[in-house]
């Protein structure tokens, strides 16, 4: 699978097409919303959601630490969808999550985390590393320099032509908000469009596309290819 190089300041960072981010210096792999325990907190709720103990997720998680051989894998909130959802094979899971993947896991607690408690995984507050400024949802980095890379948005991008439309999970860059969204990495977590803030780098066929830069509203989007 192609990964997409992008530079941003002095930071060197990979878009991954498994809706990662991958840091080379000190070999930091980044995700968010994984969403856990979605469909038990579903069916808690009386919705007969079909379930496979987070297979869907917890399997390419663990592909993709074996192939990237991360020395640190940060989580950058959601990582559960509600405290209903944590079963106890979810539990065994979780706290088995740093011998699965191979290196220290850190989560930095997101919205739907709060008032859970997780073994071995507390839940951190936003953070630097670098120049970057980690958080769950969108923040303002406390200095000029630093680059706010989270998740929350589930950003996606619309393709669109005159007789049909796509929608694809990207990676969403804010200039202006010197902010970096990243997409969710779960299986049951859906999307929201961006919007044309944001330049975009699509996820699509296990490869990383580089979209244009939108068109003014009243242009409308360029057809999909």
């Amino acid at each position: 699978m192609s990964a997409q190089l992008w530079q941003w300041g002095a930071e060197s960072l990979q878009f991954l097409p498994q809706r990662a981010l991958w840091r080379p210096e000190g070999r930091v792999l980044m995700l968010a919303d994984l969403h856990l325990g979605k469909a038990e907190a579903f069916q808690a709720q009386g919705i007969p959601l079909p379930s496979d103990a987070d297979g869907g997720t917890f399997n390419p998680l663990l592909e993709l630490c074996h192939q990237w051989r991360p020395q640190q894998l940060i989580v950058l909130g959601d990582l559960i969808h509600a405290r209903v959802g944590l079963t106890p094979r979810l539990r065994d899971n979780l706290r088995a999550l740093p011998d699965l993947c191979g290196c220290e896991v850190l989560l930095i607690g997101g919205n739907h985390d709060r008032h859970s408690w997780m073994e071995g995984l507390p839940q951190l507050p936003s953070q630097a590393l670098g120049a970057l400024w980690l958080s769950h949802a969108p923040e303002s980095p406390p200095q000029p320099h630093q680059l706010n890379v989270c998740g929350h948005l589930h950003p996606t991008s619309r393709l669109r032509s005159r007789s049909d439309h796509l929608r694809l999970p990207c990676f969403a860059y804010d200039a202006v908000g010197s902010r970096l969204v990243i997409p969710a990495f779960g299986e049951l977590t859906g999307g929201h469009d961006c919007g044309d803030r944001y330049r975009t780098w699509l996820v699509a066929d296990g490869v990383i596309v580089p979209w244009f830069d939108p068109l003014p509203k009243n242009q409308g989007r360029r057809p999909a290819a």
